[in-house]
């Protein structure tokens, strides 16, 4: 190398500026080409983002400012399509119905944990079981609803299993309560299987010694699973948090649509469900606009606020 550099040397020494800087000019004239090359590999995926994601953002933040007159002519309202969206009692019921279905969040995770410290320590059937309960998390919106609705029909075998043991039959899908009820079991148990498999994996990463270690010094499987799995697994579950409070106000609309229509009245209609009903039914896309870019504005307050806790919590 030494050898190297001593013949290299006297090749540039004594030369003038200016004979440097005309040897540096190709190399400048390489690095612009290679930065104009980037951004023509880019250019098409940002054409793709443009056409299918920032117009139809910008073209709905257009429409919830007008109404709209057989779907193609907009008059100019302003900020009309918002406030009478916000004086509508029948909004603050569906976002309460939203709200009321984020219990199945807390009992996602909780599920989620069990089956997978389960499946962590190899419980008898482990293998079989993993399968099982990741079924669910594959299966489509529709296929679900339409079991669910098969199963808590008045005359399906939910009642009849009712009937068998001396009950009376209920009509789960007819009253708001029992409607509820069923949708947030739905929830559960559709969703547990990939939060589960998540959880398997967090739990997979944390070094088998330090369990040997508490095992060893008479550690109850509870006192594991609090001061040991669930510390070290807390950005996961927060992940899965996250996520499953933005499925629950943005992807309920199949199930919905599928389960109960949004019925009885509007005990389970849910925001992205009434957006549905606001374009198609009633032909108020102005409204309908509007009270999606709302849905997005809640939705990202919350996610927020739920990353916020977690940071809180994880330096608390």
């Amino acid at each position: 190398m030494g050898c190297a550099r001593s013949l290299v040397q006297p090749i540039f020494q004594g030369q003038p500026i200016e004979f440097l800087e005309k040897r540096a000019i190709p190399m400048n004239n390489l690095a612009k080409a290679e930065q104009r090359f980037a951004y023509l590999a880019i250019l098409p995926a940002l054409l793709l983002i443009g056409g299918l994601l920032l117009y139809p953002i910008g073209y709905a933040i257009f429409v919830s400012f007008n109404k709209t007159v057989n779907g193609i002519k907009f008059d100019w309202i302003g900020l009309q399509n918002y406030t009478r969206l916000l004086q509508d009692p029948t909004l603050w019921r569906v976002l309460g119905n939203n709200f009321l279905f984020l219990i199945s969040v807390p009992l996602i995770l909780i599920t989620s944990l069990f089956c997978a410290t389960l499946i962590y320590e190899e419980a008898w059937g482990w293998r079989f079981f993993r399968v099982v309960f990741f079924m669910p998390s594959v299966i489509s919106t529709v296929v679900i609803g339409t079991l669910f609705r098969q199963l808590f029909d008045y005359d399906g075998p939910i009642n009849q299993i009712l009937i068998a043991f001396g009950g009376q039959p209920v009509d789960w899908l007819a009253r708001g309560s029992s409607s509820v009820f069923v949708i947030i079991l739905v929830l559960v148990w559709s969703g547990f299987g990939y939060g589960m498999l998540i959880l398997l994996s967090a739990m997979s990463s944390i070094d088998p010694s330090i369990f040997e270690s508490s095992r060893l010094d008479g550690a109850s499987w509870w006192q594991r699973m609090r001061y040991i799995t669930v510390p070290l697994i807390a950005k996961v579950l927060a992940f899965l948090a996250v996520i499953n409070v933005i499925y629950t106000f943005l992807s309920l609309f199949g199930l919905i649509f599928v389960l109960t229509n949004g019925g009885p009245g509007y005990e389970t209609t849910t925001l992205d469900y009434f957006i549905f009903l606001k374009a198609f039914s009633g032909f108020d896309f102005g409204q309908a606009a509007a009270l999606a870019l709302m849905l997005a504005v809640i939705t990202l307050l919350l996610t927020v606020i739920q990353l916020r806790v977690a940071r809180f919590g994880e330096e608390y």
